[in-house]
């Protein structure tokens, strides 16, 4: 075999290697199209079908006791003769959910002005959720719930995924019933229309 075969070979086998690298390569990139397309299709259609729910209620609220981020504990029944809004949320990764917290914090001295407690419940590690508290300037307790709380409450699988709470309000009376249930997809309340909505259902 001449120089100018091997040669010739030699390109022939590099040329067709780098053909066949760029066939694998617009594979890989068709299919991680495609799958992107999925996932942002099911996302799609996970908002288009998910939908506000806002409903009064009255049924009795199930007692419980959780830890909290502050090292406490908090039972529900030891705050009857005042109202309580849970607000159940996906917690630590979910930036809107922090955030919700936050600007509910800033209307503090109107939800005192009720008398209303607001108990924020995570189905997360006391360390993961801490640290999206100090990262959004978070300072109110979280309660660290097992899911057999958000269970009980109907709230899992609500939002984005099916083994956390989706963004949802329960509005607790005084007498310890429930008054008010609300389901946000769009993870975001106004917290002017959650005082509006609390101040109706307890008037």
């Amino acid at each position: 075999m001449t120089n100018t075969t091997a040669r010739q070979e030699l390109h022939a086998r590099q040329k067709a290697a780098a053909a066949a690298d760029y066939r694998r390569s617009r594979r890989r990139r068709w299919l991680s199209w495609v799958a992107t397309l999925a996932v942002a299709a099911a996302v799609a259609g996970m908002l288009l079908t998910s939908q506000t729910t806002s409903a009064a209620t009255s049924t009795p609220a199930p007692d419980f006791t959780l830890a909290t981020t502050s090292d406490t504990a908090v039972t529900l029944s030891g705050l009857r003769g005042k109202p309580v809004l849970l607000y159940f949320n996906e917690g630590a990764g979910c930036g809107a959910c922090i955030m919700q917290m936050g600007e509910i914090e800033k209307r503090k001295a109107d939800f005192d002005a009720l008398g209303v407690t607001v108990l924020p419940v995570v189905m997360n590690s006391r360390a993961d959720i801490v640290a999206d508290m100090g990262r959004y300037g978070v300072t109110t307790p979280f309660l660290l719930d097992d899911g057999s709380v958000s269970r009980a409450y109907g709230t899992l699988g609500k939002g984005m995924h099916a083994d956390l709470p989706g963004h949802s309000f329960v509005l607790i009376d005084a007498a310890g019933v429930q008054r008010w249930y609300g389901e946000y997809p769009s993870m975001w309340l106004d917290p002017a229309d959650l005082l509006r909505e609390v101040r109706n259902r307890l008037a």
